[in-house]
């Protein structure tokens, strides 16, 4: 007979807080993004064994791995194969825990041939069933290492075996682990597709608690993938069939992720500028995670965990009666913890909760308490990762009280600690706080090389963090964001007082391009990974070219520009606070879709045409620039800069300029179109549809725009309506070699992935489906797409970022080059643009040209803005 020695949580496990290790400025304690999974366990318990299950269960993982060495001799030293290869096994999930990747891979290693051995003499199901077990154990050390393919295939090995023994319950486990590989590579579709496959298997099971702990682990997936409406209705069935089945374990664990789930919801919302459905979010999660708190039989650690969810919560909303409530009924429970990782990661969880009550009736010293015992926990557990992370977190309180001296001292054990162990993901935070730390004492040559340190850090955790952590995408601007802005800041300081103008420069480049890709990494969840070419080196060809980066930081907008010529980047300071600046451009994203607000419009774009443009100009005019290529930052993504206005000549920039736009120093490998024979697949949707519980009303000159296209161009092929759909898309694509593909439907362009998409006849197209469907034409059909026209787009309203949906949308394509509108402008002047536009191309002018002739085109017909200014290039402009 089998008994569980331990549950499989490879990376992430909920009853320790692991994530409170990983990343400190993320909101700790949220539940994991793996599935859990039973472990490989013994056919014979020695009393080692059940020991070092008791040890693991509590967190006390080097405790566990000692027993469990000695259950290993035990177990050779009877010649019992099968149980010594289990026991490494579980020394490998215990070494997991501790972050001691090496010792896991050896350890698992080592079962795994063990196993093999077994097998090759001819194994039994008992047997079969264990080696899958232990690859799914290999399969979360590959991924916690970024091993993301092979722990993939180990996962795919896995399943083989557990279809052979029709292990419905593992193979849920195992293909819920596989979708969160294949997202870390880039696979959504091939995620979603297997995470349907597990949806279908459990909709076949009846009601019983495996059936709701597959859903739960479901469910948490969804939630890391964004699918926050998916998660939620997964979550809410996995709440009823553990009702159906009277597990209150599983009621309350399911009741748990809900509150996570409804969390995360909220700040998505807040992201989108929608802050009434933010606070409905925030009741929602309130009201799960004191029902989980409720149920009687929950487990102490579900329950523990929800209220210091629930905490959190109330004190991010500033609810700091309600919080106070809560504080003597955690600090009981905590105080009777075992020591353990568990109880180093609750103290910081709360801790950090109540850092942000201070000026609320509670003492500093009593917050230092309970990181001191959570520093002394994790000494005498030997955890080093948990000390780093109890250290430095102490260190940031010293650093809030102005302790600068403690916090200094504190800080460094951390890091020491946490270089220790290559454990960047937490050596990046004290890099940081270091930085902020020297930065206060006025060493900002020291400061900068700390934050030099941090983004070296976080270049290197590029995967761990989009692709890992489920709760990044929304603390993104508070964790990860500052890091690269305040460095920017250090280097430009530094720029005004040393001789190394160019290189400081030159970095300060570097961060914000590294700011660009960061931001579309936690946009997708995934690493962008295209064949790029440098920009600079373009710039040298071209020589009319100038490529500008405004960067937006606290007190003052830098300019920095790239003219032609060695050596010519130049920097300039417009002395604009960022909530000045950023609420203009918010004003003026709101005001050029109306179409009766042109005087505020061009009042607001001169103004941003005097930060922007008027301290460069001179410049611009002495090398003779025609075009300007501008890598934008922040809330100016949102706005074309076509309408930036100058009062003396009395022109809009696009009159003096061609422009484009890119996402980031580097280009997918340019190609002026003139070069390329100019074939065009023109696609649209006229009528007005219902998708998806979304009205989409009717445009009223997609038909006459289709035509105004064709008749300019030799070569084209035209789905309109119910011929535009996904598979017909792609079966196009795939047949014939288009160099253009025009899309004239209604789209939106979001901060939000799942709300960035365009509409075809039947279905949303959703900008994590581009990559498939534009990209699908396989080693027979390599061309690349050299421009994508999206008409009839939009960005969505009160979304700050919405921008950033446009240039994930780039990105994912593939193509060259974008042209998209951010608003709708269903009038007979987008048919003229298109033609014209078009007519340039046929021309042989480079798109940034085409685009700025079609633009003055309907300029010189109508001057409001509303009607020429919403087209922009993205990518190349050649």
């Amino acid at each position: 007979m089998t008994a569980l020695l331990c549950t499989f949580l490879p990376y992430f496990f909920d009853s320790s807080n692991y994530l409170t290790a990983r990343f400190a400025k993320s909101k700790v304690g949220f539940d994991s993004v793996l599935a859990t999974t039973p472990a490989v366990n013994p056919t014979q318990t020695s009393s080692l064994v059940q020991q070092s299950q008791a040890l693991y269960e509590a967190g006390q993982f080097v405790e566990g791995v000692q027993l469990l060495k000695k259950a290993v001799a035990e177990f050779k030293a009877t010649n019992d194969v099968l149980n010594e290869a289990i026991a490494l096994s579980n020394i490998s999930l215990a070494y997991q825990q501790l972050g001691q990747w090496l010792e896991a891979t050896e350890a698992i290693a080592q079962s795994l041939k063990l196993l093999q051995t077994l097998k090759d003499s001819g194994s039994s199901q008992e047997q079969s069933q264990i080696f899958a077990q232990a690859l799914d154990v290999r399969g979360g050390l590959e991924l916690a290492r970024g091993q993301t393919e092979a722990a993939l295939g180990t996962w795919q090995e896995a399943a083989k075996i557990y279809q052979y023994l029709d292990d419905i319950s593992a193979l849920i486990r195992n293909h819920i682990n596989q979708a969160q590989a294949m997202q870390a590579l880039g696979n959504y579709l091939q995620a979603d597709q297997t995470l349907i496959l597990v949806r279908e298997i459990l909709r076949k099971q009846s009601d019983s608690s495996l059936k709701a702990i597959g859903l739960y682990s479901l469910g948490n997936v969804r939630r890391s993938l964004g699918y926050l409406k998916d998660s939620q209705e997964i979550l809410e069935k996995s709440y009823s069939v553990a009702r159906q089945a009277g597990d209150a374990i599983a009621q309350s664990n399911a009741l748990l992720s809900l509150g996570n789930t409804a969390r995360a919801q909220t700040s998505a919302q807040l992201s989108l500028g929608n802050s009434n459905n933010a606070k409905d979010y925030t009741k929602t999660a309130i009201q799960y995670y004191q029902q989980a708190v409720q149920i009687a039989s929950a487990t102490p650690t579900v329950r523990l965990q929800a209220q210091l969810n629930l905490l959190r919560l109330l004190v991010e909303q500033k609810e700091f009666n309600r919080a106070k409530a809560l504080l003597p009924q955690i600090q009981s429970q905590i105080d009777n913890l075992p020591p353990s990782r568990t109880a180093v990661n609750y103290r910081i969880n709360f801790a950090q909760s109540l850092s942000k009550m201070i000026q609320n009736s509670v003492q500093l010293k009593d917050v230092a308490k309970i990181l001191a015992q959570a520093v002394q926990v994790a000494k005498s557990l030997k955890d080093e990762r948990t000390e780093s992370y109890a250290l430095g977190t102490l260190g940031g309180l010293y650093e809030q009280s102005g302790q600068l001296a403690d916090a200094n001292s504190l800080t460094q054990q951390a890091l020491v600690k946490a270089e220790s162990l290559d454990a960047q993901d937490i050596a990046y935070q004290w890099h940081w706080q270091m930085g902020r730390i020297l930065q206060k004492q006025s060493n900002i040559p020291a400061a900068t090389a700390a934050y030099n340190r941090a983004y070296n850090a976080l270049k290197s955790l590029r995967n761990d963090l989009v692709a890992i952590n489920p709760d990044v995408q929304f603390s993104f601007r508070e964790s990860i964001e500052p890091v690269y802005r305040q460095y920017v800041d250090l280097l430009l300081q530094l720029e005004e007082n040393t001789n190394q103008k160019p290189d400081n420069l030159l970095q300060a480049r570097q961060v914000i391009e590294s700011l660009q890709l960061a931001e579309l990494d936690n946009f997708f969840r995934s690493p962008c990974l295209l064949p790029r070419v440098d920009l600079d080196k373009l710039v040298e060809k071209e020589k009319s070219t100038a490529v500008i980066y405004p960067i937006i930081l606290d007190n003052r907008l830098e300019i920095i520009t790239r003219l032609p010529g060695q050596d010519t980047i130049y920097r300039k300071t417009a002395k604009v606070p960022k909530d000045v600046l950023e609420n203009t451009v918010e004003q003026l994203q709101k005001d050029l879709p109306v179409a009766s607000r042109e005087p505020d419009v061009k009042q607001r774009s001169q103004q941003l045409y005097d930060w922007l443009i008027t301290p460069i100009e001179s410049d611009l005019t002495k090398k003779g620039i025609k075009t300007l290529v501008f890598v934008l930052d922040g809330s100016l993504r949102n706005i074309p800069m076509a309408i930036l206005y100058d009062k003396q000549q009395q022109k809009y920039l696009i009159e003096k300029y061609a422009i484009s736009l890119t996402p980031g120093l580097q280009l997918v490998d340019p190609k002026p179109l003139r070069n390329v024979h100019l074939n065009v697949l023109v696609v649209g949707v006229e009528q007005k549809r219902l998708i998806e519980g979304k009205s989409f009303p009717e445009l009223l000159n997609v038909t006459q725009e289709l035509k105004q296209i064709q008749s300019e161009v030799k070569s084209s092929k035209k789905l309109l309506n119910q011929e535009f759909t996904k598979t017909n898309l792609q079966k196009q694509i795939q047949s014939t070699p288009f160099s253009v593909v025009h899309i004239a439907t209604h789209g939106q362009f979001s901060s939000d992935v799942e709300q960035t998409y365009i509409i075809t006849w039947n279905a949303l197209l959703k900008v994590r489906e581009l990559d498939n469907l534009l990209r699908a034409r396989g080693e027979s059909r390599p061309e690349t797409i050299e421009l994508l026209v999206l008409s009839a787009c939009k960005t969505a309203t009160g979304d700050k970022r919405a921008a950033l949906g446009l240039a994930g949308v780039a990105v994912q394509a593939g193509a060259r080059s974008t042209i998209a509108t951010l608003w709708t402008v269903d009038d007979e002047s987008t048919s003229d643009f298109m033609g014209e536009l078009y007519r340039q191309l046929e021309a042989g002018v480079t798109k940034a040209q085409a685009l700025q002739r079609a633009q003055l085109a309907i300029l010189a017909k109508e001057n409001r803005p509303y009607f020429w200014a919403p087209y922009v290039l993205v990518g190349n402009w050649l």
